[in-house]
């Protein structure tokens, strides 16, 4: 455990590169060991050494299993936990969507609750980027210019409250980056509410959105409650993927 702490202390550390003694201080070491460990970790690529610095800093082996780590996760395992907690949490419906290209999106995922009205979504079913909370949660993070490409065609309506005027989405959309949540209320369902709010990874791209929904009379009176359980789920699965705030990427 000793190395891992090593590894996570060079991941903290104010600078890239860290000294023997600065090390082995932080740690609570002594140098004869910090410089064995260290020596272990460089023959896995897991740790380099400046020969003029005589500095030590994080090597290419860590950004090998960072890479290794990523084409490994299946988000939608990753996620059903954090939708059983969600839908357990707000007695309404989790779901999971990702993007399929780059004007539809489907869901993957759904947890339903235990009570007699509840509201289901189709996984697997194509839906526009312009209609509804999930989608919003995609497509207000797109660039600019993928948003601009995205407005070259016409807005097709799902329902009679899908948005279709692109001044109005386009308003739409900024307030839904600035704030990070998407609403919906009968934009791709009539007589259904939603809240949703983008996963993201590493470098702060949407992975996927997550999103809480229900029958709209009901919703709008737990609104608050279901979008403030959702920003926590999304938080801890955003932080499992490596993001950290202000990482965003436009």
């Amino acid at each position: 455990m000793r190395a891992a702490d090593l590894l996570m202390y060079f991941k903290d550390a104010p600078t890239r590169d860290l000294g023997v003694s600065e090390i082995a201080d932080g740690l609570g070491m002594s140098k004869a060991a910090t410089h064995r460990m260290l020596a272990s970790l460089r023959v896995r690529g897991l740790i380099e050494l400046d020969e003029t610095t005589r500095r030590y800093s994080l090597g290419i082996g860590i950004m090998q299993l960072g890479l290794a780590y990523m084409e490994h996760i299946d988000i939608r395992r990753m996620a059903h936990p954090e939708l059983v907690r969600l839908s357990n949490r707000t007695n309404e419906t989790a779901t999971l969507s990702v993007r399929v290209d780059q004007r539809r999106r489907i869901y993957v995922d759904e947890v339903v609750p235990r009570r007699e009205v509840i509201m289901s979504v189709s996984l697997g079913t194509p839906y526009p980027l312009h209609a509804g909370a999930s989608s919003k949660a995609f497509l207000a993070f797109f660039t600019e210019d993928g948003i601009d490409r995205y407005l070259e065609n016409a807005l097709e309506p799902v329902t009679d409250g899908t948005i279709t005027d692109t001044a109005a989405l386009l308003k739409e959309l900024r307030v839904v980056r600035e704030r990070g949540w998407a609403r919906s209320t009968g934009e791709r369902r009539s007589g259904a509410a939603s809240v949703a709010a983008p996963v993201f990874d590493h470098k702060g791209a949407v992975t996927a959105v997550i999103s809480v929904c229900g029958p709209k009379e009901r919703f709008e009176a737990e609104f608050d409650d279901c979008r403030d359980a959702l920003l926590e789920s999304t938080a801890r699965l955003s932080a499992r993927l490596g993001w950290e705030p202000g990482r965003t990427e436009r």
